[in-house]
């Protein structure tokens, strides 16, 4: 139930959903996957303002994203074939996950100004309060939840 006050809607908790809202797809790998990658989760986050009345500043979409973009390049890059993407959320925290076929953990180097590229894994790290990695019966899954919030 949700009360309206003055035009304001506020949650009373009876509306808030139970499960974390999930959703998936695949990529090939075919020209274009990063950018479908980011609008798939601009969608996602819309949903989730929607059904969880989650409170996602600009700062926070434009993180998730930068995360989708880096995540999704790296199975792009380096792995032998297609992956997928998999977000999930609530009112308080986004993970988003990207399985490919490679078995090979992603490395993460050491913070080098002067090298040019590979400073993707150390963006998501930055961005990121909590990142995993590991290997899946198919390959990997690479894993980043990010904390929501107003900004």
């Amino acid at each position: 139930m949700t009360d309206h006050l003055g035009g304001a809607v506020i949650p009373t908790g009876f509306d808030v959903p139970v499960e974390p809202l999930r959703r998936a797809t695949h990529f090939t790998g075919e020209p274009g996957c990063i950018a479908e990658a980011r609008t798939f989760a601009a969608l996602f986050v819309e949903q989730l303002r929607t059904e969880w009345c989650a409170t996602i500043g600009e700062r926070t979409s434009g993180a998730l994203l930068l995360v989708v973009s880096e995540l999704v390049t790296n199975a792009d890059r380096h792995s032998n074939g297609p992956y997928i993407l998999e977000l999930e959320g609530t009112d308080a925290s986004i993970a988003v996950s990207v399985y490919d076929s490679s078995a090979a953990l992603p490395l993460r180097f050491p913070r080098d100004p002067r090298r040019v590229g590979r400073h993707g894994l150390e963006i998501v790290h930055a961005l990121a309060r909590q990142v995993t990695a590991e290997r899946v019966p198919v390959g990997k899954r690479v894993r980043a939840v990010l904390t929501l919030s107003a900004d």
